[in-house]
């Protein structure tokens, strides 16, 4: 039988890398539309420099999330269960 932990603290969560099917699909309109001949190269470097700077917003949001994530309580044994007093063997 397998015991359950009694704290909650299991770390972080791993990061979410799947796309949704509706970003998987915004993600191939956009690709198809820059595969277009006539996309402006004004419009794209605008729009390249703003996801940028998102991603390095996000970036430093989720650093600083992690730098003052609080730490978990001490993970002290419960050991109150065991009996330590130790009887001699009686010499019969």
């Amino acid at each position: 039988m397998t015991s359950k932990r009694s704290d909650q603290f299991y770390g972080l969560p791993a990061p979410i890398t799947k796309l949704t099917v509706e970003q998987e699909f915004q993600l191939k309109k956009l690709e198809l539309k820059l595969n277009n001949s006539e996309v402006d190269m004004e419009d794209l470097k605008t729009v390249f420099l703003a996801m940028q700077h998102q991603n390095f917003v996000l970036a430093n949001s989720l650093t600083n999330l992690v730098e003052k994530w609080p730490s978990p309580p001490d993970m002290i044994p419960d050991i109150s269960f065991i009996n330590f007093s130790i009887k001699k063997p009686s010499k019969n």
